[in-house]
């Protein structure tokens, strides 16, 4: 039987790819992120700002006094897109739409 040969050493492991950046530099890091359902979304609290990216377009919405804290969406023949905040839940149509 021959005797067991030495472990090689362990390699770095790779950084892990994680999600880019897909919103402005400016606006710093948000506050909350997050994916559901092929959109995504990007709340910056003191930018009263919410960035909302589907299929390759973001859209940027002034969030007032709301502070976002989750996404709720409901699929079908109507379907809504709305957010928590410490005022209860928010209808994205409530916000207004900058671009």
């Amino acid at each position: 039987m021959e005797p067991m040969k030495p472990m090689e050493p362990m390699k770095p492991m790779k950084p892990m790819s994680g999600s880019e950046a897909w919103w402005p530099k400016d606006l710093g890091e948000p506050s909350i992120n997050g994916a559901q359902n092929g959109l995504r979304y990007a709340f910056f609290a003191e930018a009263h700002r919410l960035l909302i990216e589907e299929n390759g377009q973001v859209t940027t919405y002034d969030s007032g006094d709301h502070r976002i804290s989750g996404v709720s969406q409901q699929d079908g023949s109507a379907r809504s897109l709305t957010f928590a905040s410490q005022d209860g839940s928010v209808e994205i149509g409530s916000l207004k739409k900058l671009g």
